[in-house]
């Protein structure tokens, strides 16, 4: 899908251009998934930053505005669990004043939502994305390994729903052997719920989660298994960078997506920068160096000296790591290390 590029759009060496930046507001989770933050790595121990390190509320409002001003159209906050972030609906309102007409979005475990999703949407949050891998609770307790009921994140899906969070979009990962036999239940609950419920195909996202091929279930297999009892039938993406495959239930009783990382990656059509917690700014999930920005906002950096500093960065992106690790499968290893999921979020 193409689009027509504004004059004050940056694009980057694969003519990308800027549309999404996700935000991380804490390298924190009150959750151990072990796709992501394993116990074994992220245990009583585990150092995580000093909140003298974290950006503040004011500095990321200030980066939220200036990115707008270069093209994105999406702030989304992530962790870590965001929610986590104490008074995060302060924050949204920040967001809203430094970025009115931009679409800010939530990606969230939802385990705190039945208390907050009320006092984002009033600050002036628009969606909410949470994470729900199966209905099995035995199963999700397991993944989640803090004991976490499913029945704690569908009281926060609700909750969502009812302060206006609407479509609430649902991920969840998918991992052979582990869920992926509860997969279609998963999407028989939500067909006709007025959510939308998206597959992730499991990735290699850091070095602590023990990732290998075989543990992919694709996404094409999915569709089958759920085309089989639930006809369905694709969709077009509806703007460029949807990083969701879209198909539709052929009653007409919503849609369900597809997130093909690793079986067909979407590399070309990626718009999203990452902005860490502690200020770094990233250009790919995969990445492994990032460009600092809370040095130059602490030093009194102008927003044009900013903006310039933005404009740099992406101009000269050439990420495309999804493209490279298809064609280096199974030898992962040699495309080298990469940062943690949870430190820029997914």
């Amino acid at each position: 899908m193409t689009e027509q590029a504004a004059p004050t759009d940056i694009l980057d060496a694969f003519g990308r251009p800027l549309r999404d930046l996700r935000i991380s507001v804490t390298d924190r989770c009150n959750f151990r998934c072990r796709y992501c933050m394993p116990r074994e790595v992220f245990g009583p121990d585990f150092e995580f930053l000093p909140r003298d390190q974290i950006l503040t509320f004011e500095e990321i409002a200030r980066l939220g505005g200036l990115f707008t001003q270069l093209g994105v159209r999406k702030l989304r906050l992530t962790g870590g669990e965001p929610t986590l972030r104490a008074d995060l609906p302060a924050l949204v309102a920040q967001l809203r004043e430094a970025a009115p007409d931009t679409d800010i979005a939530l990606t969230t475990n939802g385990s705190l939502l039945t208390r907050l999703a009320q006092p984002l949407a009033d600050a002036g949050l628009d969606r909410v994305t949470v994470s729900l891998d199966t209905l099995d609770d035995a199963i999700f307790r397991d993944m989640n390994d803090v004991e976490v009921p499913v029945q704690t994140v569908l009281d926060g899906i609700d909750a969502a729903a009812a302060a206006g969070l609407r479509p609430v979009k649902i991920n969840a990962v998918i991992k052979r052997g582990v869920n992926d036999h509860t997969a279609v239940d998963l999407a028989r609950y939500f067909k006709g719920s007025g959510h939308i419920l998206r597959f992730i195909e499991y990735m290699d996202v850091g070095a602590t989660n023990g990732w290998v091929l075989d543990d992919v279930v694709p996404a094409a297999e999915l569709a089958e298994r759920v085309a089989a009892e639930l006809p369905i039938e694709p969709v077009e993406p509806s703007y460029r960078g949807e990083v969701a495959r879209r198909w539709r239930y052929l009653d007409g009783d919503g849609e369900v997506g597809f997130i093909t990382s690793v079986s067909a990656p979407f590399c070309g059509d990626c718009t999203r920068a990452r902005l860490s917690a502690d200020g770094s700014l990233y250009t790919c999930l995969f990445a492994v160096l990032g460009t600092d920005l809370r040095e130059p906002l602490r030093a009194g950096a102008s927003d044009e000296e900013l903006l310039d500093l933005l404009r740099g960065v992406w101009r000269i992106r050439d990420d495309r790591y999804s493209e490279l690790r298809s064609a280096a499968t199974p030898d992962v290893a040699s495309l080298g290390p990469r940062i943690e999921m949870s430190y820029i979020g997914g």
